[in-house]
């Protein structure tokens, strides 16, 4: 083992649930703070929509997926086309079914009443760190490789921060008017570059990422609607499925 390995190791043999926690919430915190500037955003564009300041965080709170919360936002109208807006929402949010599926050999031994609410928690970036730091367990011979005190200690104040702020966004939406002329609206692409620069292994193992981009963009420019969620995250899996075998 390396040394940071053998040093995580020390750590969670010292260390209680609480230490976990408290390592999960600081590992999430650079990308915590970049979630901030594009909640405000998606709280003020559903304000503009005619979403009262109460619908706000009902629906960032019970839809905890920024992606399909900003799809359905460009998509309402009133009276919204319920069916569509639900459509692209299941369409934006299938990429949850690959990430879910990473996941899945980490927290088997689990029992469903912790899987799931852990699930419940799981967005972008809760979802980079968690696998991230399992994956470094794993490497270390710790077991088990996924901490859920370190993971509910990521993903808990995304979520919080995520309604907390959508809510602020709607609210001072009305009185700030255009939020997106204060360049709020970089902060969604550059949450994603930092998630991709930690999960960087080298050009070969990011080939399957380069083919979903070029299908994901191709399908944008190309079709309608928000298809190209689903081809970019297709097109990437067969995409690694083709390159698994390559040395």
């Amino acid at each position: 083992m390396s040394i940071s390995e053998i040093a995580l190791a020390g750590e969670q043999t010292s260390n209680g649930r609480g230490a976990e926690f408290r390592r999960g919430l600081a590992a999430s915190t650079p990308v915590l703070l970049g979630i901030i500037p594009y909640a405000l955003v998606l709280g003020a564009q559903a304000a503009q929509k005619g979403l009262s300041v109460a619908e706000v965080p009902l629906m960032t709170g019970l839809n905890f997926a920024g992606g399909s919360e900003f799809a359905a936002i460009q998509l309402w109208t009133s009276p919204p086309h319920v069916l569509l807006i639900t459509a692209i929402t299941l369409l934006v949010n299938s990429r949850h079914f690959l990430m879910g599926a990473a996941l899945a050999p980490f927290i088997k031994y689990l029992p469903k009443r912790k899987v799931f609410p852990a699930l419940f928690l799981m967005c972008d970036e809760s979802w980079a760190v968690g696998l991230a730091d399992a994956q470094r367990r794993a490497a270390a011979r710790l077991r088990p490789a996924f901490s859920l005190p370190f993971y509910l200690g990521a993903g808990l104040p995304f979520y919080l921060a995520w309604v907390a702020f959508t809510t602020c966004g709607a609210a001072l939406g009305p009185v700030l008017g255009d939020v997106e002329k204060y360049g709020f609206a970089m902060a969604f692409p550059a949450v994603f570059l930092v998630l991709l620069r930690g999960m960087w292994k080298g050009f070969a193992a990011a080939r399957p990422w380069l083919v979903s981009l070029v299908v994901a963009a191709l399908v944008y420019l190309t079709v309608p609607g928000a298809w190209y969620v689903a081809a970019g995250a297709l097109s990437g899996l067969v995409a690694a499925w083709f390159l698994a075998g390559e040395k």
